[in-house]
């Protein structure tokens, strides 16, 4: 497991899980609707992005490949919780990079969930096993399956900025693919340029139209817009009584909706974490069963207020 440091700009922030740098209650999030259960496939991946935040790489296996039957046991614990969760998510790394990414989905959508798919719908995604199998189930189950593409920019040469050189062109030979086979997509996209939400969703808008593509631009559950994860910059804590003055409630947080599950390499089980977006952070990682993970979460990371309290973020559909 990876040490967290501190970064320069937030010092003397983000020490004691319960009380902020001046002294003030730090603000916590129940589970209290649990909708989505996120399972980490593995952080290899087929390429390595500029910005990535789990640093996925095709040399990085600190998080392994999880199995079907590991993902099946989870499901079970939900049924026995009684959770109502709507949707199970999957990320990576890259997600079919896992041989068993096709089984795990459709253990999932043979239950009744909703499945999301996060991929960068190049090669891994192409290769025909995985095309074969998403053609099934989507015969099979239809909507209920949707892949989330990361589409950095709506222009090929700062997509390919994040991602390297051909990077745009081999995205979007998958995504033709999945539009003649009639997956259901939705886009992740980033505001690192500095493009306002309007002139991004214009600019998304237009390259879905160009290329016959079945995705909303205004519809931020179709077009997801990312703001960058800078671990360095200077943010506020959130306490209890920024729920007030904020005009926010803990239930709009993300860790008030899901939690995500990941196997760490040399570790016998998986484990569940409070957030999708601090896989290395030990103070977020809440055991290894769903009960063990239904404990508040307090907001002890920069992450938590820029991109979720603040920022208004979420990973789910």
């Amino acid at each position: 497991m990876k040490d967290v440091e501190q970064p320069t700009a937030n010092a003397g922030k983000f020490q004691n899980r319960h009380v902020t740098a001046d002294g003030s209650q730090r603000a916590s999030v129940a589970l209290s609707r649990p909708e989505t259960l996120w399972f980490n496939t593995g952080t290899l991946c087929n390429i390595e992005c500029a910005n990535c935040y789990i640093l996925s790489s095709p040399t990085n296996d600190a998080l392994v490949y999880i199995t079907a039957d590991e993902v099946s046991g989870y499901l079970d614990q939900i049924e026995a919780r009684g959770w109502p969760v709507r949707e199970i998510g999957f990320t990576g790394g890259e997600p079919f990079m896992n041989p068993q990414m096709i089984e795990m989905a459709g253990a999932c959508l043979s239950r009744g969930y909703e499945v999301l798919i996060l991929t960068n719908a190049m090669r891994p995604m192409m290769r025909k096993t995985m095309r074969a199998g998403l053609q099934d189930l989507c015969t099979r189950y239809g909507d209920k399956l949707t892949l989330r593409i990361s589409v950095d920019h709506f222009r090929s040469e700062l997509h390919d900025e994040e991602r390297g050189a051909g990077s745009f062109e081999k995205t979007l030979e998958g995504m033709r693919w999945l539009r003649d086979n009639g997956v259901r997509m939705a886009v992740a996209g980033r505001t690192v340029w500095g493009d306002s939400d309007a002139d991004s969703r214009a600019g998304y808008a237009a390259f879905y139209q160009a290329h016959g593509f079945d995705i909303d631009a205004r519809d931020p559950g179709q077009t997801v817009l990312f703001p960058e994860m800078d671990e360095t910059a200077e943010v506020p804590e959130i306490t209890t009584a920024c729920w007030g003055i904020l005009n926010k409630s803990p239930e709009d947080v993300m860790c008030a909706s899901s939690r995500m599950v990941v196997k760490r390499k040399g570790a016998p089980s998986p484990t569940v974490l409070a957030c999708t977006l601090l896989p290395y952070a030990p103070e977020f990682e809440l055991g290894d069963t769903l009960q063990e993970a239904e404990r508040d979460v307090h907001l002890n990371h920069p992450h938590c207020a820029k991109f979720c309290v603040l920022g208004g973020a979420s990973c789910s559909a």
